[in-house]
């Protein structure tokens, strides 16, 4: 009889605020942190201090443009031919979102690495200036299905702030008609 390894347990959970305070992002407390690499601002939390190849990250990059709507198909296709570049790379789903100006990008994909396969589950958000991206990895598809539902968790409980959500509405922030060229209604009050 082969012994079933038992499901993962959440003793606490903790939350990475982005300094600036452009996202954050909810953990299992006894996961570890690390570093991103690349240069890249943002962090790497897993459930193995030695083994990072199962992990949850978050980084984020300012982009050389204001994102909006528009983009979102000139977007989606880099997006592809970056993932495109990953060997082995099989796009097991897919979910583009544009909402206002905030464009998302979901996909879930295994590739391979060193010989072995690899799952994730990946989200590319352009929100204004900034490209936030939200990385689930699997050191194997076992693992990645093992860790799943503790790893999903960040996923529901990121958020941005809502001035980014503001700064992602061309309509709000366009500079506006002065007040007193507005045509005024209704009666005065005296």
């Amino acid at each position: 009889m082969t012994s079933q390894r038992p499901t993962p347990k959440f003793v606490g959970v903790d939350t990475y605020r982005d300094v600036l305070g452009r996202f954050s992002l909810r953990y299992p407390s006894h996961w570890h942190q690390f570093d991103i690499d690349f240069g890249r601002e943002g962090r790497l939390f897993s459930p193995s201090a030695t083994n990072t190849n199962t992990y949850v990250a978050i980084w984020i990059e300012q982009l050389q443009f204001t994102a909006e709507a528009s983009d979102a198909i000139d977007l989606a296709d880099s997006f592809e031919k970056g993932l495109g570049q990953l060997p082995g790379c099989t796009i097991l789903e897919r979910t583009d979102t544009v909402i206002g100006n905030l464009i998302k990008f979901e996909r879930f994909y295994t590739f391979d690495e060193n010989g072995v396969t690899r799952k994730r589950k990946v989200w590319a958000m352009y929100v204004d200036k900034w490209l936030m991206v939200i990385t689930y990895q699997g050191e194997t598809v076992d693992e990645w299905e093992h860790w799943y539902g503790m790893a999903n968790q960040s996923f529901h409980h990121f958020v941005i702030p809502t001035e980014l959500w503001y700064a992602t509405d061309r309509d709000i922030n366009s500079t506006g008609v002065p007040v007193a060229a507005k045509t005024l209604r209704g009666k005065a009050k005296n």
